[in-house]
């Protein structure tokens, strides 16, 4: 059967705004030329030796496991997790703990373009729009939710782009066997600018982080800066996203794959 495979991450990249000004990854081109001269002198031969003059590219990167498309372990979220499904909780699991069996999976995408800006996605949305497309859940299906801020990605407002999934609604999802979940934006929760706004207002601390901290209760994982989810359909493709095992690290970045049977 004929496989169609869609790229949904994003490319590692500096010097663009893809994350906020302290986060923001560094990355070093060693390109042919500038590489031959040390190893020329290791080998005690002179650069004109090696092929025109050319030893090896390489690129020399300084970055967090939360530049480009990562996978977030619950240990990003809090200390603990599943505290709602084991007395006391138990220790999060870091990214070399999370089972692979949450990363390759049949997958559905919510549509949420639509909402503005620092909206906090509620239960009754995603139900609302599960039912516009006529998707029932599965457990271990993994969802992607498509928000305003995928186009944006590198320009200057992309962080404050976009919608968050509420504590609530993700909590929601995890009731229904859900374990792994995605979003094009920068972060799973609402911008960071429209909850320090609200709390401004009048909001309480509780709103700071309160989509990732639902990991609390039950362990979860998710995807943060995929890309291209207007490609995908609502239904019908897989989704491939297994982490780099970073050594009990809280995220792990992915070469996020749609794949759909033709």
């Amino acid at each position: 059967m004929p496989r169609r495979f869609i790229d949904i991450s994003v490319p590692l990249k500096a010097g663009i705004r893809s994350d906020p000004p302290e986060m923001l990854p560094k990355i070093e081109y060693v390109d042919h030329h500038m590489s031959a001269p040390r190893m020329a002198a290791y080998m005690g031969v002179p650069v004109s030796a090696l092929p025109n003059g050319e030893y090896a590219a390489v690129e020399r990167v300084e970055i967090s496991t939360h530049n480009g498309t990562h996978l977030d372990a619950p240990y990003h979220y809090f200390s603990r997790m599943n505290e709602r499904l084991v007395p006391g909780g138990e220790p999060s699991w870091r990214i070399d703990e999370v089972p692979l069996e949450w990363c390759f999976n049949p997958a559905v995408k919510l549509d949420f373009r639509h909402m503005e800006d620092g909206y906090v996605v509620q239960p009754g949305d995603v139900e609302a729009e599960l039912k516009r497309i006529g998707h029932e859940l599965r457990p271990l299906e993994i969802v992607v939710v498509n928000t305003a801020a995928g186009i944006r990605y590198g320009e200057d407002d992309y962080i404050d782009r976009g919608c968050g999934m509420g504590k609530a609604a993700t909590l929601w999802l995890l009731e229904q066997g859900i374990r792994l979940v995605g979003t094009d934006a920068w972060s799973w929760d609402a911008p960071f600018s429209h909850t320090k706004r609200k709390i401004a207002e009048g909001g309480d601390a509780s709103l700071i982080w309160e989509g990732h901290r639902a990991g609390r209760e039950v362990g979860y994982s998710h995807l943060e800066k995929l890309h291209n989810l207007e490609a995908l359909p609502a239904d019908g493709f897989q989704v491939v996203c297994f982490p780099v095992k970073v050594h009990r690290g809280s995220a792990g970045w992915t070469r996020a794959v749609a794949i759909i049977d033709d």
